[in-house]
């Protein structure tokens, strides 16, 4: 087992971060930090903090996410996703630290419906997608054996800008909501993905890559939405009437967005015996939180 001692947590206030100061507080001493106490598109203060810290495990959960924005914000979406992963990469070599961080399905070209895996070919459909694999591929050049990212695809929680808050507040205000059902992938909790962290940490000894981080079973943003009006514990105040299945084409967006983000979580559970639950499961959990 990897021995930690600090953990310096980049991100605070976000949907995952939020969750992993609870999962990894019992692991070591977790320093969180957030945007302006840690900038990443600002290397050299970047460097600093690292050096002044010196963690054993730097744990980056902070991430540029507003995928249309980034089409005509290139230039701060790559500083963030790429250039900042890099530099917190290049200064854990020093320390002799390790790594983890997140990832996301958008890496992968989104066609078919086969399962992707760890192995498959890349191949961003948007400016998203294209950073955060740049950022991939440069912490694995700065810590080839000491890295951890985790790919997850469809986070949502009970804090933070989300599908499931989204489509609750949408239920409330529109009688017909249209989502579309031609795009096919996991829901995964920002709280599973906590636990699972402090899972694969506290077993880490020898492992080093990408690992997929998926919830069991497959919906699409349809049926994952009937699920979410289902389950609303105060469908009352619904004045939905119906949620309406629509085609991607019916929906466009300034960035492409994959119609399969299946991926298999096989290699996280062979190497770290780590098996998320149904996303039918964790859905119910979050919804009650909420009230």
């Amino acid at each position: 087992m990897f021995k930690t001692s600090k953990i310096l947590l980049v991100g605070r206030f976000g949907q995952v971060s939020w969750e992993l100061q609870r999962t990894l507080a019992p692991l070591g001493e977790v320093v969180a930090l957030d945007y302006p106490e840690i900038d990443l598109t600002d290397s050299e203060g970047l460097r600093k903090i690292v050096q002044r810290i010196k963690p054993t495990v730097i744990v980056n959960a902070a991430a540029y996410t507003a995928v249309d924005k980034a089409e005509s914000d290139l230039d701060k979406c790559r500083a963030i996703n790429a250039t900042g992963p890099a530099v917190l990469a290049q200064e854990a070599a020093k320390l002799g630290a390790r790594m983890i961080h997140y990832s996301t399905d958008y890496v992968y070209p989104g066609d078919g419906d086969a399962l992707w895996t760890e192995d498959s070919p890349t191949g961003p459909l948007n400016a998203y997608g294209q950073t955060k694999l740049e950022g991939d591929l440069a912490i694995a050049a700065a810590l080839p054996n000491d890295h951890l990212i985790f790919r997850v695809s469809w986070v949502y929680g009970a804090r933070g800008g989300n599908f499931l808050l989204t489509m609750l507040r949408l239920f409330r205000k529109n009688e017909i909501q249209p989502v579309v059902d031609d795009q096919i992938g996991a829901p995964t909790s920002s709280r599973m993905i906590a636990e699972a962290t402090a899972i694969a940490l506290a077993r880490w000894t020898t492992q080093s890559g990408v690992y997929h981080m998926p919830q069991q079973g497959f919906v699409s943003w349809y049926d994952f939405a009937k699920a979410i009006s289902e389950l609303d514990p105060k469908r009352s105040e619904q004045v939905l009437k119906e949620v309406k299945a629509i085609g991607t084409e019916a929906y466009p967006t300034p960035a492409a967005r994959p119609r399969n983000s299946r991926m298999s979580g096989d290699r996280l559970e062979r190497d770290f015996g780590i098996r998320l639950p149904h996303w039918e499961d964790s859905l119910k959990q979050v919804i009650e939180t909420l009230g």
